[in-house]
């Protein structure tokens, strides 16, 4: 799609067209294998195995329903937890979370490949005693944090199915989905069938997938039968064995099949038919996966509910169109989606990242493209969140557009962002005060932000008396506090802005 310069007034005609429920999660599920470090697809994937073992267990009607998105909502609570890993690691979250679903944390030992993991991540660049301290500590208190890590997810998880608005049995299923069979699972302990037939079948659908795609479906198929009785249902684990050997259990759901594909076969078996969603239903959905992404730090609290709130003002400000406010207010609230496939080692960094960290974290609007693009009518949107970190003289990330290449939209997305960087809390230093910001946006106008959006700021910031630069130091290291309003963006090394 064609870019267009705001200096010559046009813009890109927005069709919000129809869009479903299933079209847009199933898109999103793409982040919640980020912030997991899953093998891409392994949501889709899941849903797959789990819809094939639920309809062989004759599940139908609402409850079939509960189950496709369960399926696929299983992680949303996990960037909630995220800020906690790296606390008790000191390094990279994803990667342990990615290992830790490899291993049998009920065992009293851990396989080398766990040692292995923990070792290489526990403090990286840090002195070995202090390694090897932590090490000992983390092995003291394991139960304790599994424990902690688990009911962070699960309830997080829970509340963000009913922001968006599936009913209290997909959100209870996504809560129980770390229970096991014989009531020693978490986050309460229930036991055989006190725990929900949907979450018994996620569990099994999820430990199906994350070891065929990291060893192979043999081996996936060995780590049920071993677990049976202990985390899962015996007759769920005869019934998988039973689907393999008829060969009605992998379709789209091999390590060489196409994600595309897979996410394909997932749509065809939406239980609510496609179902149009109204627009007030995107916005909150929008809203809710906003949260998601802002859940990964206590240094990304609401910026992406702040970012949409300024971007929103200046584009009213500025004149455009209703459906434009639209637009822009989504692709703000998504803007930074594809950050939740950062470490939270680099966003929580209190200091310059080095240019391997900042490699990484230069990809993110990348992602944020690749992912909201799968929804159709997301595709413009899509362009929009991406371009956030761009700039007019082409100095910007990741594609160094120039002025003749953004439109009015990514401009404002872009002046709302950094305005949010500013004004927040980093983890090397308080925010600013907005006469300060202003101050420092002025200096790159018109050469790398646009002369209208900054005027509209301007006038913006002479009524907004609620605007405060941001929250105590004491108040951003507590973890999962409600704090007043206030914005951050990590990714803005200073002298970029």
């Amino acid at each position: 799609m064609p870019h267009t310069s705001s200096s010559l007034g046009a813009r890109l005609s927005y069709d919000e067209g129809a869009v479903s429920l299933s079209e847009i999660i199933s898109a999103l599920t793409f982040a919640l294998d980020l912030t997991e470090g899953a093998v891409a697809g392994h949501a889709l994937r899941s849903c797959l195995l789990g819809m094939r073992i639920g309809d062989a267990l004759g599940v139908s009607g609402v409850e079939r329903i509960q189950l496709y998105y369960a399926l696929q909502l299983k992680d949303v609570g996990c960037s909630s937890n995220a800020t906690r890993m790296t606390q008790i690691i000191g390094g990279d979250d994803r990667a342990m979370k990615a290992s830790t679903k490899l291993e049998d944390w009920r065992k009293s030992g851990v396989s080398l490949r766990g040692l292995k993991t923990l070792w290489h991540n526990i403090l990286p660049g840090k002195s070995l005693p202090r390694r090897v301290a932590r090490f000992i500590h983390i092995a003291r208190h394991a139960a304790g944090n599994r424990k902690e890590m688990i009911q962070l997810r699960c309830e997080r998880g829970a509340e963000i199915v009913r922001m968006l608005e599936l009913d209290d049995a997909t959100a209870e299923a996504v809560r129980r989905v770390d229970e096991h069979w014989d009531g020693k699972g978490h986050p309460d302990g229930l036991q055989g069938e006190e725990i929900p037939l949907i979450a018994r079948i996620c569990s099994v659908a999820q430990v199906l997938d994350v070891f065929a795609m990291e060893d192979s479906i043999d081996a996936a198929l060995k780590v049920l039968r071993r677990r049976s009785g202990i985390w899962f249902e015996p007759a769920i684990v005869e019934l998988v064995h039973r689907l393999h050997d008829e060969g009605r259990l992998w379709e789209h759901c091999r390590s060489a099949d196409e994600v595309e594909e897979t996410r394909q076969s997932v749509l065809a078996l939406d239980p609510g038919e496609q179902a149009e969603l109204t627009s007030e239903r995107v916005d909150r959905i929008c809203e809710a996966f906003a949260s998601v992404v802002d859940a990964k730090s206590p240094f990304t609290y609401r910026h992406s509910l702040g970012v949409a709130d300024v971007a929103v003002e200046i584009a009213v400000e500025m004149g455009l169109p209703p459906e434009r406010v639209k637009l822009v207010r989504r692709a703000a609230l998504l803007h930074d989606i594809g950050k939740l496939g950062v470490p939270n080692p680099i966003l929580d960094k209190a200091g310059k990242l080095t240019l391997e960290e900042w490699a990484v974290v230069v990809v993110h609007p990348t992602l944020t493209r690749s992912i909201l693009e799968r929804v159709s009518a997301f595709r413009e949107l899509a362009i929009f969140a991406a371009e956030h970190h761009e700039k007019l003289d082409g100095t910007g990330y990741p594609l160094g557009l120039t002025a003749a290449e953004m439109s009015t939209e990514s401009r404002v997305l872009a002046v709302a962002d950094v305005f949010a960087a500013m004004a927040e809390n980093r983890p090397y230093r308080a925010g600013l005060e907005p006469a300060k910001i202003l101050e420092i946006i002025r200096a790159d106008v018109p050469t790398k932000f646009d002369a209208a959006c900054f005027a509209a700021l301007e006038q913006l910031l002479e009524r907004w008396e609620w605007l405060k630069p941001a929250v105590t130091s004491s108040e951003v290291g507590t973890f999962g506090r409600e704090h007043p309003r206030r914005f951050t963006v990590m990714d803005e090394l200073e002298q970029l802005i």
